[in-house]
């Protein structure tokens, strides 16, 4: 700690500092960032997709503690250029096919410009009430771009709420279905709470259970099998829900998926949503991956039955060309989200809240401060309508689908499971002559494929990722950066095709 004379010191020998917000700094430095970040787009394809630096990297090429005094933009820039952009793996490159897309375009970054230079923060309506309103409109709008059954809409007594991500929607829901039952059934039962979902539900739900005092041993990930094309069957629910109740236990949340992470399978939501209904229990679907594409009508009937759901969330940042972070989630019953989440304190009361005209946003969700995230979700759909979002989405499935095609066609490799919308889950198969990939062991043809993907990720040239999905170990092609061409596709091909050749040169299966 420094002394107060060494702070005398220090005070004396600065100059007063500018304003944080001079306008005309701000546009110099805006700009130089806005070229920046084109100069980026323009040359991404360029660089190594999957960042090649070794941990700690940085630490080595940044001094170990803060500046004291002001460095120019210019300066800092630089080693944006020289020390950053090596570290960092490159979503937006065309050349990216892993996990899933995260999309972004033009009018996502313009919006988030907006929403980041007005810097509100909408708790409620009386913070900003264009943030509210515009929310609200956003949210109808996108709900009846999916056709989602009015009671989700605000204009059918429901609503729609913008959360970071999934994660949050999964967590503030199950905290509202379990508030609803434990204020039947007495909050001493918590520990007889049951939620259900697959074995390829996303990770979120486990998490979420948890922070909402779900018991670990009390969240049932049902077994899927390959002939249901892993998703989740309805009798397998009926069972494990009739084993709970008879044993005394309180079924109390489902999770059913359109478009898992290892596969994109989907789960039947008609026929979940009925069994689900015998017991009384909260249904939510999670699209987070595969929901954009269900504004398309050859899409839409993946999530039939939604209507027997309690709430519905999908990503905007994930493959709705609006940037990180902005998940959209509907409820039927908005007060369910309000009772469990609410806090009113006297320092935030006002009278547009007690007058009941309003919504707060801040009751439909886990944190107080909220961003003005609607802003960027209105510039995609204004800058672009429904007929192109709806092009866009339907180009990169065309993509997938060649790349489907070239997979097909080369009998070294196998389609795993079916392509339902832009990802081919595929896996190169041992050279073993006659043989099949089941006859020379999973383990065997597990192993080629786990280095048929490292190989290709050590390229740098593109980036793929993998799942397990029901035993075998496979790469997933994900299309769906905006920057991605056909050409792109084919180029990703030939380095697969090429570093398959020398993985099985370099087989010990080779007969």
């Amino acid at each position: 700690m420094g002394s107060l004379h060494d702070v005398a010191l220090e005070n004396n020998n600065v100059v007063c500092p500018p304003n944080p917000l001079d306008p005309e700094e701000f546009r110099r430095q805006g700009h130089m960032i806005v070229d920046f970040i084109a100069d980026y787009y323009h040359n991404v394809d360029k660089y190594p997709v999957l960042s090649q630096v070794s941990p700690g990297y940085l630490r080595e090429c940044l001094p170990d503690s803060a500046p004291n005094h002001a460095e120019p933009i210019e300066a800092i820039l630089q080693d944006v250029r020289n020390h950053i952009v090596p570290g960092i793996t490159h979503w937006q490159s065309p050349n990216y096919f892993a996990y899933f897309p995260s999309s972004g375009s033009i009018a996502g970054f313009m919006g988030e410009m907006l929403s980041v230079g007005f810097n509100v923060v909408g708790f409620n309506w009386m913070s900003s009430p264009a943030a509210t309103e515009l929310e609200t409109i956003v949210m109808d709008w996108l709900g009846k771009m999916l056709n989602l059954p009015k009671p989700f809409l605000f204009s059918g007594g429901g609503g729609g709420v913008l959360q970071g991500t999934t994660c949050e929607a999964i967590l503030c829901t199950v905290t509202a279905a379990r508030d609803k039952v434990l204020n039947k059934i007495g909050r001493d039962r918590i520990g007889d709470l049951v939620v259900y979902c697959s074995d390829q539900t996303h990770c979120a739900l486990k998490k979420a259970a948890q922070i909402a005092g779900i018991h670990p041993d009390n969240i049932r990930a049902l077994r899927t099998r390959r002939s249901d094309a892993f998703g989740l069957c309805t009798e397998t629910l009926r069972s494990a829900l009739a084993d709970d109740v008879s044993e005394g236990l309180v079924p109390l949340y489902l999770c059913a998926t359109v478009g898992t992470t290892s596969s994109t399978a989907v789960d039947p939501l008609r026929g979940l949503c009925e069994v689900a209904a015998e017991h009384d229990i909260w249904v939510h679907v999670d699209a987070a991956y595969a929901g954009s594409a269900c504004i398309c009508p050859e899409f839409r009937h993946f999530i039939d039955g939604v209507e027997g759901a309690s709430s519905f969330s999908f990503n905007a940042h994930k493959w709705f060309f609006t940037t990180l972070d902005c998940c959209c989630l509907w409820v039927k019953e908005p007060q369910h989200l309000v009772n469990a989440l609410s806090t009113n304190p006297e320092y935030l009361r006002n009278k547009a809240t007690e007058s009941k005209k309003v919504v707060d946003f801040k009751d439909w969700q886990i944190a107080l401060s909220r961003r003005f995230r609607s802003l960027k979700l209105w510039m995609v759909l204004r800058s672009y309508g429904v007929a192109n979002l709806r092009n866009f989405i339907r180009s990169h499935v065309n993509m997938a689908e060649l790349f489907e095609e070239l997979v097909t066609k080369d009998e070294r490799f196998e389609v795993v499971v079916p392509r339902n919308f832009a990802m081919v889950c595929f896996r190169l198969l041992p050279p073993l002559g006659g043989l099949s990939a089941r006859d020379c062991g999973l383990e065997t043809a597990n192993a080629i494929t786990k280095r048929l993907l490292d190989a290709v990720n050590a390229t740098g040239k593109v980036y793929v990722t993998h799942a397990v999905v029901g035993g075998v170990y496979l790469i997933r092609f994900a299309v769906g950066a905006s920057l991605t061409e056909k050409r792109h596709v084919r180029s990703a091909w030939m380095v697969v095709q090429e570093q398959a050749r020398l993985c099985w040169r370099s087989s010990t299966y080779i007969p």
